[in-house]
């Protein structure tokens, strides 16, 4: 095995987990966020009961997702992963529900996502990422 690098600046973080863990926030976000609309729309909006059906296995599996991180920390990972929820709700209600994001929407979610960003890869001891944290993929936080 090779000699693993010192975390950095970037606390440890590698390009394919940076990339892994972004699919991973946005899989769960599409699965919370599309989930919880579903519902919605079954329970508020009058649409079949089968929305809601589909709707709460999409919440079930966004509690699974988060744990093919590469982050070992529960809290740390909600934390980021809030921002990105934040984002993506914007953007679902924009899409789907025709909402009109207006400046100060822009502005939180800015505000969100560099939030996530400072969670993420502030420099700390022992770095951001947890080698071998991951159920899914332990692997990424061992790269060099």
């Amino acid at each position: 095995p090779r000699p693993r690098r010192p975390a950095g600046r970037m606390g440890g973080w590698t390009a394919s987990a940076i990339a892994a863990s972004v699919t991973l926030f946005l899989v769960a976000g599409v699965c919370e966020v599309g989930g919880g609309w579903l519902v919605w729309q079954a329970c508020r909006e009058g649409k079949p009961w089968w929305w809601a059906l589909i709707g709460s296995c999409g919440l079930i599996l966004y509690g699974f997702v988060p744990c093919a991180q590469p982050i070992a920390d529960f809290g740390r990972l909600y934390a980021a992963y809030g921002g990105f929820f934040v984002a993506l709700s914007v953007a679902w209600a924009k899409v789907f529900d025709g909402f009109k994001p207006d400046a100060g929407d822009f502005i939180g979610c800015a505000i969100a996502l560099i939030g996530v960003g400072v969670i993420l890869f502030y420099p700390r001891p022992g770095g951001g990422v947890e080698p071998g944290a991951s159920a899914v993929f332990p692997k990424l936080a061992n790269e060099t």
